[in-house]
């Protein structure tokens, strides 16, 4: 029972997804109700408060985690929240505020697994417009094999490449960056990977 003046919620399972939705439809100035149309100076269609005059931009959220090595072994986490939970992922989620692509890297795969890592080099950059994304992966190095998951990990666990399980990858981001850095260790040289993926087949 709550107590008088406090609300506490509900805690969902680990099955619930919903995802924050990107239209405004209130002002976060004001209040009011907002209208989405093209602004004066403006060549795209936004979301403008006709009370206070305040426009809404809403930009491409940015995703980054790591490519985690342990001698000739990958590290990848089994998802325990939705999306895709229960699918295997390289450890990655959204960049906070204040922190620089690198750090947030560092962050998520710290957070989703508990291990210790050495940064390296940026690896792969990936445009997901369809879902208003872009992905930052570096390539990293694990340091000891101690681990100890989060809360958004089911399980983290090294696999060697023949192991790799390729059809149970979360996403096609974290399966073309595998891709590319399997390709690139078999040839011992580690370019940047810059590219677009288009919206999945239905």
């Amino acid at each position: 029972m709550d107590s008088p003046g406090i609300l506490t919620m509900t805690p969902h399972a680990p099955s619930f997804y919903f995802p924050a939705p990107r239209a405004q439809k209130f002002c976060t100035q004001c209040g009011h109700a907002t209208t989405h149309r093209v602004p004066p100076d403006d060549t795209r269609a936004r979301d403008v408060c006709e009370h206070c005059g305040a426009v809404h931009y809403h930009n491409p959220l940015n995703v980054v985690g790591v490519v985690p090595a342990w001698g000739e072994q990958l590290l990848l986490c089994r998802r325990a929240i939705e999306p895709r939970r229960g699918f295997w992922t390289l450890p990655a989620g959204f960049m906070e505020l204040g922190e620089t692509t690198a750090q947030g890297a560092l962050r998520e795969a710290k957070e989703e697994t508990g291990a210790r890592f050495e940064l390296g080099q940026i690896y792969t950059i990936i445009d997901v417009p369809h879902v208003e994304q872009v992905h930052f992966f570096y390539l990293a190095r694990v340091l000891a094999a101690e681990m100890s998951p989060g809360f958004e990990t089911l399980e983290a666990r090294f696999f060697d490449a023949a192991d790799v399980p390729w059809a149970d990858l979360a996403f096609r981001t974290v399966r073309t960056t595998l891709e590319h850095y399997l390709e690139d260790r078999r040839r011992g040289v580690y370019p940047i990977h810059h590219y677009a993926l288009p919206p999945p087949r239905e």
